[in-house]
């Protein structure tokens, strides 16, 4: 059994349902390019950080084979809970991710996308009247 998506109305707009014109308004719009910066301020830098612990977990595992050898206890050595540190960092940006979104991209981005489907009815309602 199929349900039509467009009747439920707590999906975003796609583009049968939003004109070109709203779409390339909206990315003009000092609020939209707001958002951006916000998400973009988030993005990158959680990136480069997780990149680069990354890169070290690689480059050690390689190069520093020694160091990564080490028993900590029992049959548990360093690069195991440096295995086990990228599952958790990966969780651990995820987490700080959803916070972030929640505090500050959620009820712009909400605001911004009622605003466009709002502009979008208008200019449809103008077209059909002429």
């Amino acid at each position: 059994m199929t349900t039509d998506r467009k009747n439920q109305g707590s999906d975003p707009p796609g583009p049968d349902q939003t004109s070109n014109a709203a779409y390339i308004a909206m990315h003009g719009d000092p609020r939209f390019l707001a958002l951006k910066r916000s998400l973009y301020s988030f993005i990158f830098p959680m990136s480069i950080a997780f990149l680069a612990w990354y890169l070290l977990y690689v480059l050690l595992s390689a190069f520093g084979r020694d160091f990564m050898g080490t028993v900590l206890f029992g049959s548990v050595n360093v690069a195991l809970v440096f295995g086990i540190l990228q599952f958790v960092s990966t969780f651990g940006i995820a987490i700080l991710y959803t916070g972030y979104a929640r505090k500050r991209l959620d009820a712009q981005a909400t605001e911004l996308r009622e605003e466009l489907v709002k502009s979008d009815a208008r200019q449809k309602n103008q077209e059909g009247t002429r």
